[in-house]
């Protein structure tokens, strides 16, 4: 089994629907459908997942390293989703940078895996433009840095989202959004971590209606994102505020808390674009 993947993922023609990709920046409009009310996923915490051999080769890029991952651990999960009967000719897209070299290879090794074993089609035009490196920050980074995507949706097309890890479930959110604003429609997510702490993805409306009673449109305002648009574990974190200024003063604080995280590592936002881009040595020295 592991072989046939590995020569699957490497060397088969994958089934793709592109098309040259189109920018598009836009508020996120759009909720996960109900029926995406929570993802398909293998563990609750990532520490399965650090632990496997593979992984930091995965993580850094290396697709040999993520098939032995994904081959070792998805399995179960798979067993569990034909058990459910996972609905058919679906199309997989994990969120993944066009130049993938150095880039974290599990989701897209792990949409192939699934297109492999439940049979569909594995979409490779829809690319993550933005990196918003969210590992190591908090909620309210998390919901500032919002991933953006651009490429070809298929028109009617049934898309499974598919990522290795999910906290908030905001870049999953993001690519939903995205994908439905272009007439495609979201009919699952499967992840190997839901790290979220409410386990969900849609957010309990009677929440998102007390949003929209404290704060109006002022969300959409502040982070780009609809009220009904956010996810579970994003509207259970603004609810915890109880004005729009303690909103946008903790999120100012994010702000120069990523600068300085994403500075000590040599990388500057763009805050235009919401790109990151390496500080050159000259920058650094001043």
């Amino acid at each position: 089994m592991r072989k046939s993947v590995h020569l699957l993922i490497l060397k088969r023609p994958r089934r793709c629907h592109g098309r040259r990709p189109l920018e598009v920046r836009q508020d996120r409009e759009y909720p996960f459908p109900a029926s995406v009310e929570s993802p398909h996923f293998l563990y609750r915490s990532d520490a399965e997942l650090k632990a496997h051999p593979s992984y930091k080769a995965a993580k850094a890029g290396s697709i040999d390293a993520a098939i032995q991952l994904i081959v070792d651990l998805a399995p179960p999960l798979v067993a569990r989703l034909l058990e459910e009967g996972f609905p058919s000719s679906c199309i997989f897209v994990a969120p993944h940078a066009r130049e993938a070299e150095g880039e974290n290879a599990i989701p897209q090794v792990f949409a192939m895996y699934l297109h492999h074993v439940l049979d569909g089609a594995v979409d490779e035009s829809i690319v993550q433009t933005t990196k918003v490196f969210h590992t190591g920050a908090d909620p309210m980074e998390r919901m500032s840095l919002r991933a953006c995507f651009s490429g070809h949706v298929v028109p009617g097309g049934r898309y499974v989202l598919v990522d290795d890890v999910t906290t908030m479930g905001g870049t999953l959110a993001e690519l939903a959004s995205y994908i439905q604003s272009h007439r495609g429609g979201v009919v699952a997510a499967v992840v190997l971590v839901c790290a979220g702490r409410s386990g969900r993805l849609v957010a309990p409306r009677k929440v998102i209606l007390e949003l929209e009673r404290r704060y109006g449109d002022e969300i959409r305002k502040i982070f780009g994102i609809a009220t009904n648009a956010l996810t579970a574990d994003e509207a259970g974190y603004l609810i915890g505020f109880r004005t729009s200024d303690e909103i946008r003063n903790r999120r100012a604080k994010a702000e120069q808390e990523t600068h300085l995280r994403l500075g000590s590592k040599g990388i500057q936002l763009d805050e235009l674009e919401g790109q990151v881009k390496p500080i050159g040595p000259e920058r650094r020295q001043r």
